[in-house]
């Protein structure tokens, strides 16, 4: 799995309840009118998320979204095949994802204005433009603020890590647990802070008592500062889950079943889709994946024919077949994207470089409608060619699976209230 630096350098839930309206202030026609509204969705179809990355902005016009009949200086070298979805076309280096094509949903003509890895990435990270005023929180730390996993499960999982995650505004206790490292087949996975080594649960039982007594003995630093509480809340969860046999299990590759197993290849990639699986099973409620080295300036065809494709076919076939054969596809929102498109005209290097105008994003599952395309870009694949999708649009969407209101309110340390999402609305279609 690829984690370089890039060619520009750049390496709870919600509270109301009807049982707890009165001490909140709120009366049953509040809590109705808010339902109304959609700032509380308890029936949503989408109980967890896999966010899948795709490191350095894949090219639409070598994957999801090839145009056969441009001219030479756009066209590329790879041909369309079809997907068991009439009149979906893919590329031929899609075989895995051709036959499963009816389980997700692809969004073509995506479009908008960065193209600079670090601001398309955050952008698509947060579901909102970059301001230099504000850090806006990561989807995976507003799912894990608002949708509660067991104490004993992390919440929120990177693999193997995100250098380009962010809290922003809403603490450190919202931050993922990183891996730190990719699966590997067949294998249980040594996680760091997770494997006992030398030392008993007994060992870390007597710690843990230690560590209490100085905790009590500083509270009151801790209640007033972000950080500290942060970290204070994260010393808890690690200790829940050091203790835990369902975490230990979750990330043991060599308890899952040989009907699931033959879903994946042995690469990193496909094994981390598989243990995003496992972990959305123990009760994770977001989980990170990273596919990077799609940053192909250069030898773009030879680069996506022998490492990329075949990777990202293997991994996400292996992924959609697996959650739904774990009766999870249902309940579990897959988002799969890039930071941008790629040049639709060629380079003289034989590559395609940064560009934000058009680009793909596919999400399945969480009520999601497979089996379709929403959107289109224009015969050369350099724009919408009539509906323009934001990354504030996909990300609407997203939310909203997840009974997650985009527009819902939080507020900063200094009380600036601020949306979840700013702009951007659903994309019915899909939902």
């Amino acid at each position: 799995m690829a984690n370089h630096m890039f060619c520009d350098g750049v390496a709870r839930r919600d509270f109301l309840k009807v049982g707890a309206l009165a001490g909140a202030g709120f009366s049953l026609a509040d809590y109705m009118a808010l339902a109304h509204a959609g700032e509380l969705k308890d029936n949503a179809k989408g109980k967890a998320a896999i966010f899948v990355r795709l490191a350095g902005g894949p090219s639409h016009m070598d994957t999801f979204d090839l145009k056969p009949n441009a001219p030479d200086t756009h066209r590329g070298e790879f041909k369309e095949i079809k997907t068991n979805v009439p009149g979906v076309r893919f590329s031929e280096h899609l075989p895995k994802l051709a036959k499963c094509a009816d389980k997700f949903a692809i969004l073509r003509g995506v479009s908008h204005t960065l193209a600079a890895h670090a601001l398309g990435t955050t952008y698509l990270a947060t579901g909102n433009r970059p301001l230099p005023s504000i850090q806006f929180p990561s989807y995976g730390s507003v799912v894990s603020k608002l949708k509660e996993a067991p104490k004993d499960i992390p919440p929120y999982v990177s693999i193997p890590r995100d250098i380009n995650n962010t809290t922003g505004f809403l603490g450190l206790e919202y931050g993922p647990f990183e891996t730190g490292g990719s699966p590997r087949a067949n294998r249980r996975m040594d996680v760091r802070g997770l494997t006992l080594r030398g030392i008993t649960l007994e060992d870390v039982e007597r710690r843990q008592n230690m560590l209490q007594r100085y905790d009590n003995a500083f509270a009151s630093l801790g209640s007033s500062d972000q950080t500290v509480a942060g970290m204070d809340k994260f010393s808890q969860r690690a200790y829940d889950m050091i203790r835990s046999n369902r975490t230990r299990d979750a990330f043991d590759l060599t308890k899952e079943s040989a009907a699931i197993t033959r879903n994946f290849d042995d690469q990193s990639f496909s094994q981390s889709c598989l243990l995003a699986t496992r972990l959305v099973e123990a009760g994770s409620k977001f989980v990170t994946i990273q596919l990077g080295g799609w940053d192909t300036h250069n030898d773009n065809w030879n680069r996506l024919k022998t490492r990329n494709l075949p990777a990202l076919d293997a991994g996400l076939a292996g992924l959609f077949n697996t959650l739904e054969d774990k009766g999870l596809l249902g309940s579990t929102t897959v988002f799969v994207t890039g930071e941008f498109g790629r040049t639709p005209k060629i380079n003289q290097r034989t590559g395609r470089d940064h560009y934000p105008r058009a680009m793909f994003c596919l999400l399945a599952g969480g009520g999601i409608q497979g089996g379709q395309v929403v959107g289109e870009s224009d015969a050369k694949g350099e724009g919408p060619k009539d509906r323009k999708i934001t990354p504030d649009d996909v990300a609407a969407t997203f939310y909203h699976t997840l009974g997650i209101n985009h527009r819902q309110e939080f507020h900063t340390p200094t009380g600036r209230p601020v949306m979840i999402t700013r702009y951007g609305n659903v994309i019915r279609e899909l939902v």
